[in-house]
């Protein structure tokens, strides 16, 4: 097997660059451990290898590729991949994280945050894609899903400001320069760096993936389960997609702000905010609103 003509003919059948990076990974294992000149080897050693079914999956569908190049046909096996719902981290672990990182990373986890953009969708990120002054960003998207726009908050907005001025970014310079893969890296060696120096265990658990599904599910929370626009928030095209970015949160899982209201005018602005009301007492109206 010719790994680096798979990678080609990959390529000019507009396969996704991280796509074709991972298949080649996997083709690497395989022939590291069987044949792969032999597909009932190969089928074999998959069926025998300690793992999850998803693992499994992936493996005979990038060998099925790596055939599928060759102009061969085979007894491809199907492996019925086990659904897995991972829950949403707490918003002080997001915010710690975000807190205890050097700049680059703080910013572009803030962003992340606030964006629940993938991180493929974060390294395609160019200056003039966000207005600096509203703060509404023009996301494109990946995988073959819908771009769409995202709002920053004051504290993504300011660090990268301060960001593009240190490094001297013009309006066609990325935010990153480099692949997903080393952004995912470099976050694990953030995150793993924070979680040791201030004992932290519970923080490696939290994936560069877990600040989309915090946004998806606080944005379910606080819109009184709106599910469209969760769907529409992070592009996808399939529901199903969305179910599986949704975590429940209760009260105490979110952080909210108190806004009194004097007026009828300060109460209209807090009903334009989305504002949920708490209560009046002494001629105050009370809200709240997630930070």
């Amino acid at each position: 097997m010719n790994i680096a003509n798979t990678m080609l003919w990959m390529k000019k059948e507009a396969y996704e660059q991280t796509t074709i990076r991972r298949v080649a990974k996997e083709l690497r294992h395989l022939e590291r451990n069987c044949n792969t000149s032999n597909p009932e080897d190969v089928k074999l050693y998959i069926a025998n290898k300690k793992c999850s079914n998803a693992r499994k999956e992936n493996l005979i569908e990038s060998y099925g590729i790596a055939m599928k190049s060759l102009g061969l046909t085979w007894n491809q096996p199907f492996y019925l991949r086990y659904d897995k719902k991972r829950r949403a981290p707490k918003e002080e672990h997001l915010d710690f994280l975000i807190n205890h990182s050097r700049l680059e990373m703080a910013m572009k986890l803030s962003i992340s945050k606030d964006l629940g953009q993938r991180p493929q969708e974060l390294v395609w990120l160019t200056v003039k894609d966000i207005d600096l002054t509203t703060g509404i960003v023009s996301i494109t998207g990946a995988k073959h899903t819908i771009g769409r726009e995202g709002k920053l908050k004051a504290k993504s907005l300011a660090l990268l400001k301060i960001f593009i001025e240190k490094k001297n970014l013009n309006t066609n310079s990325h935010l990153w320069n480099g692949t997903s893969d080393n952004l995912s890296n470099n976050y694990r060696h953030t995150r793993n760096r924070i979680a040791k120096d201030y004992n932290m265990p519970e923080l490696k658990q939290i994936q560069l993936y877990d600040f989309r599904r915090f946004k998806a599910s606080k944005t379910y929370h606080i819109t009184r389960h709106n599910f469209l626009l969760v769907k529409e928030l992070l592009g996808h095209k399939d529901s199903r997609s969305t179910e599986k970015y949704i975590s429940l949160f209760s009260e105490k899982d979110l952080n909210w702000i108190p806004i009194t209201c004097h007026n009828q005018e300060e109460i209209e602005q807090a009903i334009k905010d989305d504002c949920e009301f708490v209560c009046q007492a002494d001629g105050i109206t009370y809200f709240k609103k997630p930070t």
